[in-house]
């Protein structure tokens, strides 16, 4: 709690440079002084900051908790982000077991993605969050299945499209179709433009519950399924398969249970969303009302399996 607090009062960052004095800092963040002290005392201790004649400043080690320092770790640490909101939600996590549902909404009062539609920052800061968490496994994704099989491509829930811009930029003769809602499509946008994908790419501002662009060769759910429980992501998946009738493949790229999932990403899905990773028996149950059947599995990275579904 302490590395949290310091990261929603921006102290990595405040401190980086010359030492500031401790009254001086309060007073700029409107803290109290001798909390802030006991605070700084402590980050001390842990290595983050360290005291000079002026005041305290970043370490080294403490750069790591900086905004720009590349990891994503202060976009998961600061309780005004939607990561830093959703581990918090832990604190509920004895209701999450008893009633099988998310703490999310015990703790705020209304769930994850409610909340992200009425807070724009928080928006920002899960776009961030979704964009970094598969950044170094990117390379081994793109190279580790066949993407040319399917000239056409929809990403279903795509986020900012880092991911579709890499598929397209290695495989020249493939078009792509985002989908994802309004603010985030406008991100994607952006994204296939800066990359030269704009006469490849199209984007759809939309909910994956509804009728998706029909008649592509592929629709692709990633990390998208394990963010529900069974009865929406069901829905999810039936959406899909609806849009790629009679030929077109799903294409499920998450972890799974019991292969490619850890454990604690399981209780996080379960605490923040409702949902779980699944174990590939629990996928083909998902599947099966919506005339979807596995076709093959494949590990693409150490933490995540391609799952290819036909029809049936």
């Amino acid at each position: 709690m302490a590395l949290r607090v310091a990261v929603t009062l921006g102290l990595p960052d405040r401190l980086r440079h010359d030492g500031v004095p401790t009254g001086e800092l309060a007073a700029e963040l409107d803290v109290d002084p001798v909390a802030l002290d006991l605070l700084l005392d402590h980050l001390a201790t842990l290595g983050i900051v360290e005291r000079t004649p002026t005041g305290c400043k970043t370490t080294a080690h403490g750069a790591q908790l900086c905004v720009d320092a590349g990891n994503g770790l202060s976009d998961l640490l600061d309780v005004n982000t939607a990561g830093g909101r959703g581990e918090l939600a832990y604190v509920e996590l004895a209701h999450s077991i008893r009633t099988g549902r998310a703490a999310y909404p015990r703790r705020y009062g209304q769930d994850f993605w409610a909340d992200l539609a009425e807070q724009p920052r928080l928006r920002e800061s899960f776009d961030r969050q979704m964009t970094h968490r598969f950044h170094e496994q990117l390379p081994r994704i793109v190279v580790g299945f066949d993407w040319s099989r399917f000239p056409t491509l929809v990403d279903v829930g795509g986020g900012q499209g880092s991911l579709l811009a890499a598929i397209l930029t290695a495989n020249p003769a493939m078009r792509g179709h985002l989908v994802d809602l309004g603010a985030t499509a406008a991100d994607a946008r952006r994204t296939f433009a800066a990359h030269g994908l704009a006469d490849r790419a199209e984007v759809t501002a939309g909910s994956f519950f509804d009728p998706l662009p029909a008649g592509a060769d592929a629709y692709l759910l990633f990390d998208i399924l394990h963010d529900w429980d069974d009865e929406h992501a069901g829905r999810v998946l039936g959406r899909c398969a609806e849009a790629a009738r009679p030929a077109g493949r799903v294409l499920v790229l998450e972890g799974v249970a019991g292969r490619l999932a850890d454990s604690r990403s399981s209780l996080t899905m379960l605490a923040v969303f409702g949902g779980r990773e699944r174990r590939l028996d629990e996928f083909r149950a998902l599947a099966a009302p919506h005339g979807l059947v596995l076709a093959s599995a494949t590990d693409l990275t150490d933490q995540r399996c391609l799952l290819e579904f036909r029809s049936g």
